[in-house]
């Protein structure tokens, strides 16, 4: 997931990366950054469209979409995904949770 792309002013973009530059900004988050992520954001929620009881986040999924948490409010497929994917993290093996 958006791994090497070049965003404008930050260089090759991972999502991680994306999450840090927008939480560490107290003075809002960089347009392309934001876009950046709204786009992952698109493929996450279309995946979890796609299979809405099984699709299970990973760790960088579940974060980008706790960051927009609040456009999901009240959402049910959203509140399944979010509860897969703590069910699953919590019963997995400790070496598989990387």
């Amino acid at each position: 997931m958006g791994n090497g792309e070049i965003v404008n002013g930050h260089g090759p973009m991972t999502l991680q990366k994306a999450l840090d530059i927008a939480r560490d900004n107290e003075s809002g988050v960089d347009p392309s950054i934001y876009a950046f992520l709204q786009r992952e954001l698109q493929s996450v929620w279309s995946k979890l469209l796609a299979q809405p009881d099984d699709y299970v986040f990973t760790r960088d999924e579940f974060g980008l979409f706790n960051y927009f948490r609040q456009q999901y409010t009240g959402n049910e497929v959203a509140t399944k995904a979010v509860q897969r994917f703590w069910n699953h993290y919590r019963n997995a093996d400790p070496a598989s949770r990387g």
